[in-house]
């Protein structure tokens, strides 16, 4: 979802999946404008089954991004990608565009299968109620069960932060300082979640006229818990200390992407660090690409901001793989959610440079952008480019959602293509 493109995709499959990503490379028969055919023969000439290991190479953080919500075929791939790096390239945490809060239950539930699944789906973000996100989840679960080496679940959002990142801090405080438990307490009642519900909290402090208050609280706890000794208890308190903080400052700002976006990034480092796994980022393209200055256009809104992709690249270097899931034509659920009417998504106009991919008439595939190529086919990939971006699908708005700023060989290390998708499943 991307929230101003906020939180989620899918990613699922059934428990028959095969493992890796592997995808059929079939014929069709669409016709290529005469000013792509390099480009194209090339496509055709370097497409892949799926991802490889050369593609992943000796990555530490793999960015999965898509260029729609609420897709079968989009998530069925992340999906199998996930597999290939779990299983064969040795990663060990999947990072989500999911709240903080959230993904500590995911992966209490993941670890040691306490709770009920179809509840925790409940939890998650709208974006993210799909039969593809259970199976994700159901297959992490299984996998858990069945290995000595688990595989972690962290979400990277601040966006829906709930009671459980107070108590963590309240309790650290208690252990750890019982003589400032007092004055935590003073700064921390205020700040509260004044409902169960996420959505009806966001709405009251959108309300409040005079939020200095409650940042001046907020920035006091996360102080207070800074000061307190070292150690592996201390970081992980100050860390749901950050997300209090980061609630309350994003949203005071009258445009909170670039904050989101460079407190997602933040976040999935500081994870990295702390567990020192290798890990896939689950998210929309426009958070994961490689993307300084990106210009996201929703239709009549347009926002600019650097990408959650673009601070890890900086951070990783070639240690962070972007890759890109796309799609040609197909039908999707109009504005947002499984249960929605499906309607038909035409293919992008020539202008747009994602086009080409659907160009080669290949049903599915995968291609290393990094890969030797002719000049007139470098000049393309570097060129300045626009790419679809839905966050919600608007029929009348299918070509008037994308994002620009960048090229395709900026944003992206690998692209997996799919012709044709339908929509997502719902729970």
């Amino acid at each position: 979802m991307f929230r101003l493109l906020t939180a989620g995709v899918t990613a699922g499959v059934t428990a028959g999946v095969t493992v890796g990503v592997t995808v059929g490379i079939t014929a069709g028969a669409v016709a290529a404008a005469p000013v792509q055919q390099p480009v194209v023969d090339w496509l055709g000439r370097n497409a892949a089954p799926g991802v490889t290991r050369a593609m992943i190479g000796q990555a530490t953080v793999v960015g999965l991004g898509e260029s729609a919500h609420l897709t079968h075929e989009e998530a069925t791939l992340k999906f199998r990608t996930v597999r290939f790096l779990v299983e064969e390239m040795g990663f060990r945490s999947i990072a989500w565009e999911e709240d903080w809060t959230a993904g500590v239950m995911v992966d209490d539930y993941v670890l040691t299968g306490r709770g009920d699944l179809d509840a925790l789906m409940g939890e998650l973000s709208t974006t993210w109620r799909t039969r593809e996100v259970r199976d994700v989840l159901a297959w992490l679960r299984a996998y858990n069960a069945a290995h000595d080496d688990k595989v972690r679940f962290v979400g990277v959002e601040y966006y829906a932060t709930r009671a459980l990142a107070y108590d963590a801090v309240s309790s650290h405080v208690a252990k750890a300082a019982p003589h400032l438990l007092g004055r935590l307490q003073r700064h921390l009642k205020p700040l509260r979640p004044r409902h169960e519900s996420t959505r009806a909290n966001l709405e009251w402090y959108m309300g409040v006229r005079d939020k200095r208050p409650y940042l001046r609280h907020a920035r006091a706890v996360h102080r207070l818990v800074e000061r307190l000794p070292a150690s592996p208890e201390q970081r992980l308190a100050l860390h749901h200390a950050r997300q209090i903080l980061s609630w309350y400052e994003g949203f005071s700002l009258a445009d909170n992407t670039a904050y989101r976006d460079a407190r997602a990034a933040e976040n999935l480092r500081w994870w990295q660090r702390r567990t020192g796994d290798k890990v896939a980022y689950w998210a929309a393209s426009a958070h994961t690409a490689d993307a300084p200055g990106l210009r996201v256009v929703l239709g009549d809104q347009a926002l600019t901001f650097d990408s959650a992709g673009s601070h890890l690249r900086r951070w990783y270097g070639d240690r962070y793989r972007s890759i890109g899931f796309q799609f040609d034509h197909g039908t999707l659920n109009a504005g947002g959610g499984c249960a929605s009417a499906p309607a038909q998504v035409p293919r992008p106009d020539p202008g747009f440079a994602d086009r080409v991919f659907g160009d080669t008439g290949l049903d599915e595939y995968a291609v290393d952008l990094r890969a030797p190529a002719p000049e007139a086919v470098r000049d393309r990939l570097r060129a300045p480019a626009k790419v679809r971006a839905y966050a919600a699908y608007v029929p009348a708005q299918a070509q008037g959602s994308y994002m620009t700023g960048g090229s395709l060989a900026q944003w992206f290390d690998v692209i997996v293509h799919r012709q044709v998708i339908t929509p997502c499943a719902a729970l």
